[in-house]
């Protein structure tokens, strides 16, 4: 089964266990916010899977090396992805050459590498080499702007989705991707997306704040989810009040969510 996970505000974290599998931490707001930091010690305590990012996307660079490992030390969480670098193929292949070798004082961690490129070629490459550094489970993210040029579609959005899942196929078709491979899917554009990887045995987890956002701009999905993908983003909206959320829309997208995806 893949699990999910839909990123929140800091007033739906406690909301947040009714309806993920597991738990995805953003380390840079661990020392930023004292009741984030709380929300994920507790959530260790009472043995909730955790999987730490790195903070790219949130911060346009990796959370700084010194504070990654620290949280690794403290949080210990169950998987945790190593810094990558936007397009930017050599240089992620460069630091997942560093941190294999610092996931040997953390035995217990799943470190996964993720995926960057800038065509196809470069996504095969880059993917091979981390299984060959010995990473189990490699992610790949949403937003490539190559995933455009691969599937020109004129809405931006699906074109992205459309793109990503082509590259999917194509690297199993290489058989760069093999069925027993393990793979996480960073975000999406189109919530719809996932519905249409029935078929990807390999797929082993998602996060995506996509119904959340979506619901706080007002946005309701509808049977086929939707085909823009909503304006604000979590670094606008992390400090949100409740009384700002439409709570029973953010509710319905989320079992929408699953639905239109089968999950």
């Amino acid at each position: 089964m893949i699990k999910v996970s839909h990123e929140v505000p800091l007033c739906l974290l406690e909301q947040s266990l009714q309806f993920n599998d597991y738990d995805y931490c953003l380390p840079h707001l661990m020392d930023k916010y004292e009741e984030y930091k709380n929300f994920f010690l507790k959530s260790k305590e009472n043995g909730r899977h955790i999987m730490m990012d790195n903070s790219l996307h949130e911060l346009g660079t990796p959370y700084s090396k010194d504070r990654l490992l620290y949280w690794l030390q403290v949080l210990k969480p169950n998987e945790f992805f190593v810094p990558d670098y936007w397009e930017d193929k050599t240089q992620s292949v460069v630091s997942a050459k560093e941190w294999i070798q610092i996931q040997n004082g953390f035995p217990h961690i799943e470190f996964i590498a993720v995926v960057q490129a800038n065509s196809i070629a470069e996504a095969a490459e880059c993917y091979q080499t981390y299984k060959d550094l010995g990473y189990k489970k490699i992610a790949f993210s949403y937003g490539a702007s190559y995933y455009n040029e691969i599937c020109p579609h004129p809405n931006k959005a699906l074109g992205k989705a459309i793109g990503r899942i082509q590259v999917l196929s194509k690297l199993q078709d290489m058989t760069v991707i093999h069925p027993n491979d393990q793979v996480h899917l960073l975000g999406c554009s189109v919530p719809q997306e996932f519905g249409w990887y029935k078929d990807f045995s390999y797929i082993k987890s998602i996060d995506t704040s996509n119904p959340v956002m979506a619901g706080i701009q007002g946005l309701r999905y509808n049977a086929n989810g939707l085909y823009v993908k909503p304006a604000v983003n979590m670094n606008e909206c992390f400090e949100i009040s409740t009384d700002k959320i439409n709570i029973e829309l953010v509710n319905f997208n989320i079992k929408q969510f699953k639905q239109i995806n089968n999950l």
